[in-house]
């Protein structure tokens, strides 16, 4: 199958990690065909909200004093140092299991740059992506924040919407309402903060959307390295994130926000309309992808990195890296450092879903056992006694692994960019 235009093209070569042949171009049927979690399953769901919001704002002169604070002297002479204007375009990067939320800004020179990393107080379900009203998973994906998605009247202090469903969710039939990063340090399906650090995180959005229409939320499971993928590779979502990864890589290796549109129900990055084109250059979120290009230099920035991931991918699998539990038994995450401060607020699954819910295994908390952070599935790389046992695990009452289709479970994605030519019409 060849690719749709001269643009990067990536190949999800399903085997074993040290055979990496399929240079060919997976279309979105294949993407479509993962193979959804028992919560994503839960169809019958009391539908839960994350907030009560209804929208409306207050005219500017009415706004509450948290939503009007300035930047605080500290933070003006951290973007002096860093040549980042007040006004500068912003964007947030959100790890789940690592419980962090990056705020990068650009700098005077067109760049983002890393300006501050908050440990998220909490966010709830699992890894993977949000699919159904009450499912209580937070987003993953690639959102823009409008001015009418900032909310000085919250109820949980200060919100920011995320904008879910966007348009690749709602191309998957993907559902869900009032998805957001706020404050109070709870979440049923959002990224919540503490009041101070949402105070600070809206007090920057709301200067960045002063000098332009909106910023960029980028939702990921884990920070994509070579490492986390591996520990996941038998994860049913690994498609999906092999196809985020793609807009990963984008970023970290040009520094600059991506252009993302949705096709064929896939994620598309950075593409531009070929020269001389005869058609209109239209994306239609469930129908076929125009043909397009990718600028030259990010696509060969992205392919050195997708080439050098994959290539310590495959060591990982060769080796045996111990895989991750499918299901940490777990309502989500949060980071470490707030543990003492909010006890009580990180529980099992089985102890928040309805008695309507879905089937899951009677899973216990999870022991804190990280030392970087991270928290829900970090402990996973030391928790399991056998390599030959490390495939597809869930947490079993007394803390030691349980097999889960052992020996049947595929091997994870590799990823395998090349470039194409050109593409069959």
């Amino acid at each position: 199958m060849s690719c749709l235009t001269k643009a990067t093209c990536y190949s999800y070569a399903m085997g074993q990690g040290s055979s990496v042949k399929g240079m060919t171009l997976i279309r979105a049927t294949l993407l479509r065909a993962l193979v959804l979690s028992a919560v994503a399953c839960a169809g019958a769901l009391t539908p839960v909200r994350c907030l009560g919001e209804d929208g409306n704002q207050l005219p500017a002169n009415q706004l509450p004093a948290k939503a009007t604070q300035e930047l605080s002297p500290e933070l003006l002479a951290q973007l002096k140092q860093k040549n980042m204007p007040k006004n500068s375009p912003i964007l947030l990067r959100i790890f789940k299991e690592e419980s962090e939320l990056e705020l990068w800004k650009q700098d005077t020179t067109g760049h983002f740059q890393i300006l501050k990393t908050y440990p998220i107080c909490r966010w709830s379900g699992d890894l993977g992506p949000k699919l159904h009203e009450g499912d209580r998973q937070a987003p993953e994906g690639f959102y823009t924040i409008t001015p009418a998605q900032m909310n000085p009247n919250s109820n949980y202090y200060l919100s920011i919407n995320t904008g879910f469903p966007n348009s690749f969710d709602k191309a998957n039939d993907r559902d869900g309402t009032f998805l957001m990063i706020h404050g109070e340090c709870l979440s049923i399906g959002c990224y919540a903060m503490t009041d101070e650090q949402i105070t600070e995180i809206y007090a920057l959005a709301r200067e960045a959307l002063a000098g332009r229409p909106s910023f960029q939320v980028q939702a990921y499971p884990f920070r994509m390295t070579p490492e986390n993928l591996a520990r996941h590779r038998t994860s049913p979502h690994m498609a999906f994130w092999m196809m985020l990864k793609i807009g990963n890589d984008h970023f970290e290796t040009t520094h600059l926000e991506s252009k993302v549109d949705v096709c064929n129900r896939n994620y598309v990055f950075d593409a531009d309309q070929p020269p001389n084109a005869s058609k209109p250059f239209v994306f239609d979120p469930a129908g076929q992808c125009p043909a397009f290009v990718v600028n030259p230099r990010t696509a060969r920035l992205a392919l050195e990195k997708q080439r050098a991931d994959a290539a310590e991918y495959a060591q990982l699998v060769k080796d045996d890296a111990p895989v991750a539990p499918l299901y940490s038994g777990l309502d989500g995450g949060m980071n470490k450092v707030f543990v003492g401060r909010f006890p009580g607020r990180y529980v099992s699954f089985a102890k928040v879903l309805p008695p309507t819910g879905p089937q899951l295994p009677q899973l216990p908390p999870v022991p804190w056992a990280d030392n970087n952070g991270s928290l829900t599935s970090r402990f996973f790389g030391g928790l399991f006694g056998s390599k030959a046992e490390a495939r597809a695990q869930v947490v079993a009452t007394d803390s030691t692994p349980q097999q889960r289709g052992a020996g049947s479970a595929p091997a994870g994605p590799i990823v395998t960019p090349t470039t194409k030519a050109r593409a069959d019409d």
